[in-house]
């Protein structure tokens, strides 16, 4: 079967002799009438709504004036490695995060593989002994102590940040050797996400925008900077639910608070991650 225009019709395939019909039926004369009407039929195209140039949100929910009046000057360049399905996602957090800084301070590379034939300029970063990638589990290091401790400098770094689902950046994680290659550090100050129409796995688990927001505060040494990039957050969170969004609670807390109405898994390693979600309070669970 096949769907034209909203008519279904069958394709019968030529045969050989008596097979082969010699003259129309009704039946294909009525749907020869029936395409000639729709092929007479004015094509619509969709409109978009205008964008806005800066901040990337439709102009009418523009979210410029909670954005800096000038981009925020700083020596740390950021990475965003997405992955392709941020990109068709309405409230993402990433346009809003490029807005607030100047150009070529956040770098979005879109894709699930990298190499270093496709991606030269990514694999010399990770190459870069400035560089370091910001992605929980055992092996990451504090970043705040790092540099309370001088064992990072406060200059002229580079951080990767990968931007996706958390199973989406474990896969990336796991599966691009070039990500293995920076410092891997993760961030510890006690801070709830304020992007509260998304779910997230725990309650101390960050959006993008979030997590280089504390890291770009901890490496510049400027607590304002985590409060100015927060805002255009806290203006998107505000307009979607005074629009009938609904406030996503982390899985952790309804876990813990016997709110989680899905069922539960069974298999073992996604079980034994759910209790990591409730025993668990150092970092977001992998």
């Amino acid at each position: 079967m096949e769907d034209v225009a909203g008519v279904c019709f069958s394709v019968i395939p030529e045969g050989n002799g008596a097979e082969t019909c010699d003259s129309s039926s009704p039946v294909d004369d009525g749907l020869d009438d029936a395409f000639g009407d729709l092929a007479a039929l004015p094509v619509e195209v969709g409109e978009r709504r205008p964008t806005c140039l800066r901040c990337r949100r439709p102009q009418k929910v523009c979210l410029c004036p909670f954005l800096p009046s000038q981009p925020l000057e700083v020596s740390t360049r950021l990475y965003v490695v997405q992955h392709p399905a941020e990109e068709s996602r309405v409230l993402r957090t990433v346009p809003l995060l490029a807005a607030c800084l100047p150009p070529g301070k956040c770098n979005v590379i879109v894709g699930r593989r990298f190499n270093d034939e496709k991606h030269p300029e990514l694999a010399a970063v990770c190459r870069d002994s400035r560089t370091l990638i910001l992605y929980p589990g055992p092996k990451s290091q504090n970043l705040e102590e790092l540099v309370q401790c001088q064992e990072v400098g406060t200059g002229n770094h580079n951080v990767i940040i990968i931007d996706g689902t958390w199973s989406q950046a474990k896969n990336m994680f796991l599966k691009n050797s070039l990500f293995h290659l920076p410092k891997q550090v993760q961030l510890h100050r006690t801070l709830s996400s304020q992007y509260v129409i998304r779910t997230q796995p725990s309650n101390i688990c960050l959006s993008t925008l979030e997590c280089a927001a504390v890291a770009l505060s901890i490496l510049e040494q400027n607590d304002e900077i985590q409060e100015v990039l927060l805002r255009p957050l806290k203006a998107l969170c505000s307009f979607q639910l005074q629009h009938g969004a609904q406030i996503h609670h982390s899985k952790e807390h309804l876990l813990k608070n016997g709110m989680y109405d899905k069922p539960m898994p069974k298999n073992k390693r996604k079980i034994k991650r759910m209790e990591k979600l409730i025993t668990d309070h150092n970092i977001c669970p992998r």
